[in-house]
């Protein structure tokens, strides 16, 4: 039981040392990084530039001068990126005294090469006349909605466009309507209405009643 109570002892001493060496330790890595980016050419401040720490989601932009500011570790991978110019990688190096480290970072500015566009000239005012007539113009919106709603369109939709349930529970409830009115009688036969014989000739004149 004593060397228990020793052992525990000699644990609660040492165990603060080590948190302590070990935060130390930490503290000491951490690094205040600033600089500024610059163009390689002219010596300009590039602005909007992507600082960011290499394996992390930490990053900055430098600001319109090309000054930035980031906490980082002795030994972190830092990139600096932009859409115009090659991306460079830096390391922070590991034997720094003290806890801040300035640098100087030059970039260099990417060329990207598009592909050569040729414009030419119509030959004679004839053939740009031709062409400017013969060229088919696409239907604006008031145009699509007048050829969609004319009346052969109206009729070609009719016969194929199925009814929908409203329309079916319409139709049976005006059967079931006019088989209350005329429950207990013969209902009238439209052959001998006016009225249906003058739909039947129209339908006819249309040609509903072709084969399609």
């Amino acid at each position: 039981m004593k060397k228990i109570l020793q052992y525990l002892l000699i644990a609660c001493l040492l165990v603060p040392a080590a948190t302590k060496a070990q935060f130390e330790t930490s503290r000491d890595s951490v690094v205040q990084l600033y600089g500024v980016i610059m163009t390689a050419d002219s010596l300009v401040g590039i602005p909007a530039v992507s600082v960011t720490i290499k394996g992390t989601n930490r990053g900055t932009l430098t600001n319109n001068d090309g000054v930035f500011s980031i906490v980082a570790l002795k030994g972190d991978e830092i990139e600096f990126t932009h859409v115009s110019y090659k991306p460079k990688t830096i390391e922070v190096p590991r034997n720094i005294e003290g806890n801040q480290y300035s640098i100087i970072q030059l970039m260099v500015a990417d060329t990207v090469y598009l592909p050569a566009t040729i414009i030419k000239a119509r030959p004679t005012p004839e053939q740009f006349a031709r062409d400017f007539v013969n060229t088919k113009v696409p239907d604006d919106n008031i145009e699509i909605a007048r050829r969609n709603t004319s009346a052969a369109t109206r009729r070609a939709l009719m016969q194929v466009t199925p009814g929908d349930g409203g329309e079916a529970t319409r139709i049976q409830f005006n059967r079931i309507a006019n088989k209350a009115v005329y429950q207990g009688q013969t209902p009238p036969m439209n052959i001998f209405n006016p009225a249906a014989w003058a739909d039947f000739i129209q339908a006819w004149k249309r040609g509903d009643f072709k084969n399609k």
